[in-house]
């Protein structure tokens, strides 16, 4: 994880969702893949609204990609109102704040436009994140620099404004998949949820739902350091469940 975006004070274990979403792109298309994987680091918190991008040179590296494509994805970006570029010592591009929402559409058109694919992506989501508690969990013991990332990652989702609940919360979840120690599962975690993360944005913030979900939250992380792998399990399928429970309910 690079000092420009990752968190003051945080540390992550290797192979982390950062380094996923920066790793090299297929040639064929090289700049569509390149928005693509900005966008994602856009969406899911990866870099937090306000947050500086790595510099040209280092996403063309990890891109593998020239720098005239990564300057080109920047500048759509730009125009579509995602990133603003500076200039000068402390300069770079970062993220605008809050990530724009043209027209945004309502919870109703999302769904129709995802339509049978809603339905796989909740099933993909319960069977890799129940997947992902319970191998995290079964890591026993942790080594203290998992255990410290995955700790932080809770207390950030927990003690955060409702504003910011959504990205904390989306961290919190890859954190847990990142620390299952599988690269080709974290990947899959991050393509998932970034495929329902504008359904979940749409989802009002209800005060008690919250409390629940950082509850649930707490007892999965508990479960997870514990080496308990079933109650890990258990209490990420419950909570995975709710989730989707609340977005069809609010689809009805």
């Amino acid at each position: 994880m690079t000092a420009a975006h990752q968190a003051p004070g945080s540390s992550a274990p290797a192979g982390t969702v950062d380094d996923l979403l920066f790793r090299p792109v297929r040639s064929g298309n090289a700049f569509e893949e390149t928005v693509e994987r900005l966008l994602q680091t856009i969406r899911l918190g990866i870099v937090a609204p306000g947050g500086r991008l790595p510099a040209e040179r280092e996403m063309a590296a990890r891109f593998k990609v020239s720098r005239v494509t990564v300057r080109e994805a920047i500048r759509a970006l730009q125009q579509a109102g995602y990133v603003e570029s500076h200039r000068g010592r402390y300069g770079g591009t970062f993220v605008t704040r809050p990530p724009p929402r043209p027209g945004r559409r309502n919870l109703r058109q999302l769904a129709q436009e995802m339509g049978t694919a809603l339905d796989d992506a909740l099933t993909m989501r319960y069977v890799l994140e129940v997947g992902a508690a319970e191998a995290a969990a079964l890591r026993r013991p942790l080594a203290g620099q998992d255990r410290n990332y995955l700790e932080q990652r809770l207390k950030q989702a927990t003690d955060v404004s409702l504003a910011d609940y959504r990205r904390h919360d989306s961290r919190l979840h890859l954190a847990i998949a990142e620390t299952a120690g599988s690269p080709s599962l974290t990947a899959a975690v991050a393509e998932v949820r970034g495929r329902l993360n504008e359904l979940l944005d749409a989802i009002p913030l209800l005060a008690r739902n919250i409390k629940h979900s950082k509850e649930q939250h707490a007892a999965i992380v508990a479960a997870i350091l514990g080496g308990d792998a079933a109650g890990a399990r258990q209490a990420m399928a419950e909570h995975v469940s709710g989730t989707a429970s609340l977005l069809r309910g609010f689809l009805e």
